[in-house]
C-alpha cells in the first residue's frame, strides 16, 4: 500500500457516513505497523525542544503562537522519506504526535506564567515546570475518554480543519503522485505569499475600511470598522472549516463589530466606564474601535463561550456518563477477561490506568499547591485542587469542540474566567494581594495547559484516526512529549526572562500574560469583574441555543478579532462554490477534495514560513519595508488576496489531466 502512487484517504474520510456504513483507515486494523520505534520517539522528542523554544519565543516576542503541528509533519515526512524508512507514515504521526506537544504547552505556559514577571513578583524555574507539567497530564488523562466520541461517533459532523491539514501532508507526502504535487505547489504559494507577507511587507498583512479617508472618518466617529487578514493559511483553514461554521464564526464578529461597539458608543461615548476599577480615564469616545473590543465587547465573547460551554457540558452529559461508566465497568471486570478484541485503531490505555493516572495526577496538583510555595495553607490547597480538577475535567469538551469546529482553542478566554473564578475564591479563604496573584497565576496556568493539550491531542486522534494508527501509542507517548515540552518551555521562559524582561523599554510583548496580570491585580486588590459582559454573553449563548443556533462557534467569532474571521468567510464561500457549480455530484466532490488539498498546502506552507520568519526574528534579521508598508501596504493588499482567491478557485475546478 505505501507503494500506491494514489495513495489518499478514503473518500467517506471528512462526510457523515450513511446507514451502516464505516470508515476504514490507510493502515489495517487487522495488521501491525511500525508505529513506535527508536527513531520516531526520538525525532518527536528532537522536534518537541525545536519547537517549544521557538514557539514560546515567538509567542513572547511577537504575541503570535504559531501552530507547531504542520511544519512538524512537513520535516517528518522529508526526513523520514530521506532515511527510507519503511512503514513511514505509522511513525511519521507518532512523531507529530509528540512533537505537538510544543505548541500545546508552551500556549499553556506563556499565556499565563509571564504575568507573575509583569506584575513584578517571584516564580522559579521548577513552579513553572510543575504548572506546565501537571497541567499537560490532566489534559491528555482527562481528554482519552472522549476520544472515541469525537474522532469516531462523530465522524464528518466536525471539520477538524487543522488535523484534515496535517492528514494531508503526512498521507500526501508518504504517497506521492498528483495529491502530493498539487499539496506541494499550493504549499509553495501560500508559503511564499505569507513569508512575503510577514518579512518584508510587501502588502499589508491586514485590510481594513480606514485605508480610505471615508472609512476613517466612520472607525472615528461611529467606531465602526471592518478588518480582513490576507494571509493565505487563514484563509486555507476558511476553506476546510466550510461555509456553515464560517458563516455562524463570522455573525459571532458581526455582532460584536456592526452592532455592540457602535451601539456602545452611540450611548455611552461621553462615558467613562471602569467596570474592573483598573483606573480607566478615557471615555468611550475616545477609543478607538478595536480598544473597545480589547477592553469591554471581547468580554462578551469570553461570558458567550463559558456559557456554550456549560450548555455543551450538559448537553454532553450523556457522554461524561457513558465515560464514567465505562471507567466502573473496568473495574468490575475479573481477571479473566480480554480487551484483546478490541480493534486495534480504537485500542485507547486502559480505563484503571486513566483513572489511577488522575488520582495520581490530582495527587501531585495537591502536593504542588501546599509544599510548593503556591498558596499558604493545606485548605487553600486543596481549594485550588478543586477549582483545578473541575474546571479542568468539564471544559475538556470544550476545548476539544472549538478545535473539532475552527482549528482555534480559545484557551486565554477559559483561562480568564478560571482567573476570576480563582481570584473569587482564594480572596474569600483570605489569601490575596501579592501571595494571592502568584497563587491565582500558577493554578491558571495548570487549568490553562490543561485544556490547551486537551484540545491539540484531539487533533492528533483525529489524524491517527484517519490514518489507523493505534490511539493507546499515541496517548502514552504523548505523556514523554509534555514532559519535555514543559521543562524546555520553562528554561527559555527563565532566559528570555533575564534576557528580555516583560516589563519596560525592549521587554518582550506577552500580550495574552499581560491581559492576564490586567484581569487579576484588581481582583486581588479589591477590584472586580465585568461581569454585566460576562452576562450579556450568557444571554446571547442561551437564546443561540434555543434558536439552535451552535453556540460555541457563534461566541468564538465574538471572541476572535474580526481580522481573523472574515478570511473565514471568504475561504468557506470558495469551498461552497467550487463545490456547488455542476449537477454531477462526483465532479463536485473530486473539485472540493482538490481544494482541500489545496487549502492544506497553504496552511501548511504558512505554518513553515512562520516558523522560518521566527527564525529571522530571533537573530535580529530585519528586512521589513516599514516607510513602503505604512504608505502603500495597506492599498495594495487587496490585489495579491484577490489574485489569491482567483487562484484558489481556478485550481480546484481545473481538471487533472
Amino acid at each position: 500500500m505505501e507503494e500506491n502512487k494514489n495513495f489518499s484517504l478514503p473518500e467517506n474520510a471528512h462526510r457523515e457516513l450513511k446507514p451502516g456504513e464505516e470508515y476504514k483507515p490507510l493502515l489495517n486494523p487487522g495488521q501491525k505497523h511500525p508505529e513506535v520505534t527508536a527513531y520516531s520517539v526520538l525525532m518527536g522528542l528532537l522536534m518537541v525542544v525545536i519547537f517549544s523554544a521557538a514557539a514560546a519565543y515567538l509567542g513572547l516576542k511577537v504575541g503570535q503562537v504559531f501552530e507547531a503541528a504542520i511544519p512538524i509533519a512537513i520535516i517528518a515526512v522529508g526526513v523520514t522519506g530521506a532515511l527510507g524508512k519503511k512503514g513511514g507514515l505509522g511513525q511519521n504521526v507518532i512523531i507529530q504526535s509528540i512533537g505537538a506537544c510544543s505548541g500545546a504547552v508552551v500556549a499553556g505556559a506563556i499565556f499565563t506564567l509571564p504575568a507573575i514577571y509583569i506584575l513584578g513578583l517571584e516564580i522559579n524555574y521548577w513552579q513553572m515546570v510543575l504548572s506546565s507539567l501537571l497541567g499537560g497530564m490532566l489534559g491528555i488523562l482527562f481528554l482519552i475518554p472522549f476520544r472515541k466520541y469525537f474522532v469516531k461517533e462523530m465522524h464528518g459532523k466536525y471539520p477538524f480543519p487543522e488535523a484534515t491539514a496535517t492528514t494531508q501532508v503526512l498521507v500526501n507526502g508518504e504517497g506521492g503522485g498528483k495529491g502530493a504535487k498539487t499539496l506541494l505547489v499550493s504549499g509553495v504559494i501560500g508559503g511564499l505569499y505569507d513569508f512575503i507577507v510577514s518579512t518584508f511587507g510587501a502588502w499589508g498583512e491586514t485590510l481594513t475600511t480606514t485605508v480610505m479617508h471615508w472609512g476613517q472618518v466612520v472607525a472615528d466617529k461611529a467606531k465602526l470598522v471592518l478588518k480582513l487578514n490576507t494571509g493565505a493559511a487563514v484563509l486555507g483553514l476558511g476553506y476546510i472549516i466550510g461555509l456553515r461554521y464560517a458563516f455562524i464564526i463570522c455573525c459571532g464578529s458581526f455582532l460584536v463589530w456592526l452592532v455592540i461597539i457602535p451601539l456602545m458608543n452611540l450611548i455611552w461615548g461621553g462615558s467613562v466606564i471602569d467596570l474592573m476599577h483598573t483606573g480607566v480615564t478615557m471615555t468611550i469616545a475616545e477609543m478607538s474601535p478595536e480598544q473597545i473590543f480589547k477592553d469591554y465587547a471581547r468580554h462578551i465573547g469570553i461570558g458567550g463561550i463559558a456559557t456554550a460551554g456549560i450548555i455543551g457540558i450538559i448537553k454532553s452529559a450523556g457522554v461524561i456518563k457513558s465515560a464514567v461508566g465505562l471507567a466502573v465497568s473496568e473495574f468490575k471486570k475479573t481477571p479473566g477477561q480480554s480487551v484483546a478484541d478490541v480493534e486495534r485503531t480504537q485500542q485507547d490505555i486502559s480505563m484503571k490506568k486513566v483513572v489511577l493516572g488522575i488520582a495520581v495526577a490530582l495527587l501531585a496538583v495537591f502536593a504542588f499547591f501546599a509544599f510548593g510555595g503556591v498558596v499558604d495553607n493545606v485548605w487553600q490547597a486543596i481549594v485550588g485542587l478543586l477549582i483545578v480538577a473541575g474546571i479542568s475535567f468539564l471544559f475538556t469538551t470544550v476545548a476539544a469542540n472549538a478545535i473539532a469546529i475552527v482549528g482555534s482553542n480559545p484557551v486565554s478566554g477559559m483561562t480568564i474566567m478560571t482567573l476570576i473564578i480563582t481570584a473569587l475564591v482564594l480572596v474569600a479563604c483570605g489569601l490575596k494581594g501579592n501571595a494571592g496573584m502568584v497563587a491565582a497565576m500558577l493554578i491558571g496556568g495548570v487549568v490553562c495547559t490543561a485544556l490547551s493539550v486537551a484540545g491539540a491531542f484531539i487533533t492528533d486522534l483525529k489524524i491517527g484516526y484517519w490514518v489507523g494508527t493505534t490511539p493507546a501509542k499515541q496517548e502514552a507517548w504523548k505523556f514523554v512529549g509534555v514532559a519535555v515540552a514543559a521543562i524546555t518551555v520553562a528554561g527559555v521562559m527563565l532566559v528570555l526572562n533575564k534576557t528580555y524582561g516583560f516589563v519596560g523599554e525592549g521587554a518582550l510583548v506577552a500580550p495574552q500574560a499581560n491581559a492576564m496580570a490586567a484581569v487579576i491585580q484588581p481582583m486581588m486588590n479589591g477590584g472586580s469583574a465585568p461581569w454585566l459582559l460576562y452576562g450579556i454573553g450568557a444571554v446571547i449563548a442561551i437564546l443561540l441555543t434555543v434558536c439552535k443556533v451552535p453556540a460555541l462557534a457563534f461566541c468564538l467569532g465574538m471572541f476572535i478579532p474580526i481580522d481573523l474571521n472574515l478570511p473565514l468567510l471568504v475561504g468557506g464561500a470558495i469551498s461552497w462554490f467550487v463545490g456547488s457549480r455542476t449537477k454531477d455530484k462526483e465532479v463536485n466532490a473530486a473539485r472540493q477534495e482538490k481544494g482541500t488539498l489545496i487549502a492544506s498546502g497553504f496552511i501548511a506552507g504558512g505554518a513553515l514560513m512562520g516558523v522560518v520568519s521566527a527564525i529571522l526574528r530571533f537573530a535580529n534579521v530585519d528586512w521589513f519595508l516599514s516607510e513602503w508598508n505604512a504608505q502603500y501596504g495597506e492599498a495594495v493588499a487587496i490585489i495579491p488576496f484577490v489574485a489569491l482567491v482567483v487562484y484558489m478557485i481556478v485550481a480546484s475546478m481545473k481538471k487533472d489531466k
